[in-house]
């Protein structure tokens, strides 16, 4: 059994080759049976939490996404959210690597952001807004890159020395990164504008002709990325119909009558197959809310141990 650490499973999954992979994925569908939470209590801390999210396609590969969350972690001077990838062979269940998770998932979520962006975003778009400087921010923009001309990116942040931080390590001659602190003019001059933050700071009203809106998922599902007008104007796209509903963002306009099932007008699988049409027209806006599926970290897991 292999052991790929952060660094090499960066380094094996590039995103070219990982979009690509998804895309099959998605095209070939898998087995992803719900995942299993448990709370497990503590003595003098708040509940940890352990999530187990299984995959597998038929006989060729199995895997297991092992995450742990644990409120008292700071104190101990660690990361509440930890995780870890346990890959098998789908013939003879026999481990094949155990992965840190949290690579394998950034690079998977920036893969699958940049795929849908190859379907719903303008060809024609060099100008990205990045809401959110975390980690995940880094490999979202040199995702979007493969599938879209980029040469302009803006990065937006709460805490403007965190967005002129990833700005600074992000710049290349090729790729202009800045960061700024002008939401409102940010939001007018974008073609993409892709949002990790939490907060709902994309207002629809302030989103453009043909823009595309990927809400790549805050932290916590209860809180939404964007409001009712974005979901108003926008064509609506989604990774999974089953796990995006449950997400606030439409959740909340289902629940009010705003948003019914049948306006979400593809997932990514049928994206990937040629089921369903991604953008219609150049100003159309598009939206993709993502919720995140096994799929996605079994097809890089695969990838990262066929090149580790």
């Amino acid at each position: 059994m292999r052991l790929i650490s952060a660094s090499d499973c960066q380094a094996a999954l590039d995103h070219e080759t990982l979009i690509g992979r998804l895309r099959d994925a998605f095209r070939r569908g898998a087995s992803l049976p719900p995942p299993a939470v448990y709370e497990m209590p503590r003595v003098a801390e708040p509940p940890a939490r352990l999530t187990l999210s299984p995959a597998w396609y038929g006989e060729r590969a199995a895997g297991l996404g092992i995450a742990t969350a644990i409120p008292g972690n700071p104190s101990r001077d660690l990361p509440v959210h930890m995780a870890t990838y346990l890959l098998l062979d789908g013939r003879s269940g026999a481990p094949r690597a155990l992965i840190d998770g949290a690579m394998l998932h950034l690079r998977a979520a920036a893969a699958r952001s940049a795929l849908a962006a190859s379907y719903l975003a303008r060809p024609d778009s060099d100008r990205l807004l990045m809401l959110g400087a975390g980690d995940l921010a880094a490999h979202l923009v040199p995702a979007f890159a493969e599938v879209r001309p980029i040469r302009n990116v803006l990065v937006w942040d709460r805490r403007p020395e965190e967005a002129r931080r990833l700005a600074r390590g992000l710049d290349r001659r090729r790729l202009k990164v800045e960061a700024t602190e002008d939401l409102a003019g940010a939001l007018a001059g974008a073609d993409i504008v892709c949002s990790t933050v939490e907060e709902a700071i994309v207002p629809g009203a302030a989103l453009q002709a043909g823009q595309h809106l990927d809400l790549a998922g805050g932290a916590k599902p209860e809180r939404r990325q964007t409001d009712d007008e974005a979901i108003r104007r926008a064509r609506v796209f989604v990774d999974s119909r089953e796990a995006a509903t449950q997400l606030a963002d439409l959740a909340n306009p289902l629940a009010s009558g705003l948003l019914v099932l049948e306006d979400i007008a593809a997932d990514l699988s049928e994206l990937a197959r040629g089921e369903r049409a991604g953008r219609r027209f150049y100003r159309q806006i598009t939206l993709f809310k993502a919720a995140g599926t096994a799929l996605e970290d079994l097809a890089a897991a695969q990838l990262a141990w066929e090149r580790a």
